[in-house]
């Protein structure tokens, strides 16, 4: 195969040297196409003149004419090219082309004989010279991680690939659309912060040479947004990415990218409504309807309300088990063969049997409520219930999509729980952000805070099983290393 592109990149290369040979300018400038092809064809008129631009996709030369497929991101057509239109050089020149050049055509529309839609070439340009051969086939399993590292070939050879990127913009701009409508502003909060706060994972850490100290890049931008709520600014949003220093796998990529909403004055439900809002409105734009039929043979539900249920009763409802009130919390998981540590805590084990044995199956929309208050710091408790925090995670396809909380503003219990989650250390406290304390001592409006995984929504959204499928460039190990 590598013998192939070899021998085919030396024959690209024999035809450029020939090309510059004619004085031809071999990598054009601006050109001024007048219609994108897509437009050629829904308005297809015999007879018309059109200016196109775009790669040439197929070259099928049938003595003194040339038939080629050209394509740009609205669509492909045919073009016819004949020698005694073009003349006898042009002609010459053309047969030097290859599939994967770019070209601009001047031409007339026409019908062939077989009623295919078509441009007769009178004059082209050259615009760009291919020098590796296309792939003829870029689907399979032995080309997977090739079409992730390679992805700008993987566009051009696989459409509905490069749809999904289309309308993954189209999502991204229908959520901001969505938000402005309701009042929302949208903010920018440091990448680089002085402390990872908002999330617990584990950060990338660099250097500031003219501050001379350590940074590292943001897991979370939760902090600064309730700085602003702090500051007035009472209903906010962050299209942000984020970065953890943690595994990569169908569901993970160590550089994300999430929505965060803050709204003062507001709570976790009301968080639930917008987050049920949002997304079934984002089904219409992208289904046409709040109900598709996934590729694994399942309808997928987002029409309103979704189910709640609280994390416990969730377990309880699949394994049979209450994990607050069984006397082993670490042997009744065991016994259901999760895999826990005899470190663990209660609420750590609990977390970890619905990781394992609930979420995976909890297809349809599901806001699972109610989560222990040792793993949520900056969550407020259910009232009357100290041990539990209104929070929700909602579940869907077998992944968490979005979290939220009603946002704790109590700045003493704020304090008192971030020590508690650095814990100490041979009587010596890791450091928390004292800044965002000293923010909520000015006074923090109650308000709710959600988190939306904008890739995995988009993976939901576009029928996609791989978040390496709606991400253009995932992380991947370097071909060679140094």
């Amino acid at each position: 195969m590598e013998e192939d592109r070899g021998h085919l990149f030396q024959q690209k290369l024999q035809k450029l040297e020939e090309l510059k040979e004619k004085g031809l300018c071999l990598y054009g400038g601006k050109y001024d196409a007048t219609v994108r092809i897509k437009q050629v064809k829904d308005d297809f008129k015999e007879g018309v003149s059109v200016k196109i631009a775009g790669r040439i996709m197929a070259y099928r030369e049938h003595g003194k004419s040339i038939f080629a497929d050209v394509k740009d991101i609205s669509g492909k057509i045919q073009i016819y090219v004949q020698k005694n239109i073009v003349g006898e050089d042009n002609f010459a020149v053309f047969k030097k082309l290859d599939t994967g050049d770019i070209i601009g055509i001047e031409g007339d529309t026409f019908l062939t004989h077989m009623g295919e839609q078509t441009i007769k070439v009178n004059r082209f340009d050259l615009l760009s010279k291919s020098l590796l051969p296309l792939p003829e086939k870029w689907h399979g399993l032995k080309d997977v991680e090739t079409r992730y590292r390679q992805r700008y070939v993987d566009l051009i050879i696989n459409d509905d690939v490069r749809e999904v990127f289309i309308l993954r913009s189209k999502i991204v701009k229908s959520i901001r659309d969505f938000l402005d409508n309701k009042n929302f502003i949208e903010v920018e909060t440091p990448m680089m912060q002085h402390l990872a706060g908002g999330a617990a994972a584990k950060p990338f850490k660099t250097h500031h040479n003219a501050l001379g100290v350590d940074l590292f890049l943001r897991i979370a931008p939760e902090l600064y947004l309730k700085r602003l709520l702090v500051g007035g600014l009472e209903r906010v949003y962050e299209l942000n990415r984020n970065f953890r220093n943690e595994g990569i796998s169908r569901r993970h990529n160590p550089e994300f990218t999430m929505l965060e909403v803050y709204q003062a004055y507001g709570d976790y439900e009301e968080m639930m409504k917008l987050t049920e809002e949002l997304i079934s409105s984002l089904a219409l734009q992208v289904w046409g309807s709040t109900k598709k039929l996934m590729k694994d043979g399942r309808e997928l539900d987002l029409t309103v309300p979704w189910k709640r249920i609280t994390l416990n009763d969730s377990v309880k409802e699949v394994c049979g088990k209450d994990f607050f009130t069984v006397d082993d919390p670490y042997k009744t998981a065991r016994d259901l063969n999760v895999d826990v540590s005899q470190n663990m805590n209660r609420d750590e084990i609990l977390c970890e049997v619905f990781e394992t044995l609930v979420e995976p199956n909890l297809y349809q929309p599901t806001f699972v409520t109610h989560y222990p208050a040792s793993l949520c710091p900056l969550a407020k408790t259910i009232e009357g219930n100290p041990e539990l925090t209104a929070r929700f995670e909602l579940i869907m396809r077998g992944q968490e999509v979005a979290n939220a909380y009603s946002e704790l503003n109590d700045p003493i219990e704020q304090k008192e729980r971030l020590l508690k989650q650095a814990g100490a250390q041979d009587g010596e406290q890791k450091q928390i952000d004292d800044d965002f304390v000293r923010a909520l001592e000015y006074g923090m409006p109650p308000a709710g805070g959600l988190g939306i995984g904008i890739d995995r929504l988009v993976m939901a959204l576009t029928d996609s099983d791989s978040i390496r499928d709606v991400i253009l460039f995932p992380q991947l190990k370097p071909e060679s290393l140094p």
